[in-house]
């Protein structure tokens, strides 16, 4: 008799991880269409969201939400210092901390995506039956890696997302 494998206990999960996928590549589709009239990217929509949702976010803590090298935050800050979009103002109790606002044109371009979004996302929750949307936000928390959470997502997970206690 010739030996047979036992059947894999934990196979990939195909399904959900190309669901996944395209359903990422919508949701952030909706916004690329948009971002690319300014000549912005992914990368710029990352910044001025989280600058937005959390005035007086420092640098530091930038660069710990997005997981991104210095160099480049810095090349994407630039840009959308010099448009306008974000302000920078030293700290109060550190002058040397930079903190990150958005200005009312930010302000207006992050509703303007996040309405995009947030349509699409009223339209998958639209034939879930009730408590859906809790058990979608319930898997979603369960798939980010807390070993290592910065200021906002503690924030986030811990069911405020409020600038105030990030800062």
């Amino acid at each position: 008799m010739g030996w047979r494998a036992a059947p894999d206990p934990h196979p990939p999960r195909w399904d959900i991880i190309e669901l996944l996928f395209f359903a990422y590549r919508d949701f952030v589709g909706d916004a690329d269409h948009v971002l690319e009239a300014f000549g912005f990217g992914r990368a710029h929509h990352r910044v001025v969201h989280f600058v937005c949702r959390y005035p007086g976010l420092t640098v530091a803590d930038l660069l710990d939400v997005l997981r991104i090298t210095k160099q480049s935050l810095s090349r994407v800050l630039k840009q959308l210092l010099d448009e306008g979009y974000i302000v920078q103002k030293a700290g109060d109790s550190d002058r040397r901390q930079r903190l990150l606002f958005a200005t009312p044109k930010g302000e207006a371009l992050v509703e303007k995506l996040a309405r995009l979004q947030t349509e699409r996302i009223d339209r998958a929750l639209r034939d879930l039956a009730p408590g859906g949307a809790e058990a979608v936000a319930k898997f979603l928390r369960a798939m980010i890696d807390r070993d290592d959470p910065d200021k906002v997502l503690q924030t986030i997970l811990h069911g405020g997302a409020t600038a105030k206690d990030v800062t």
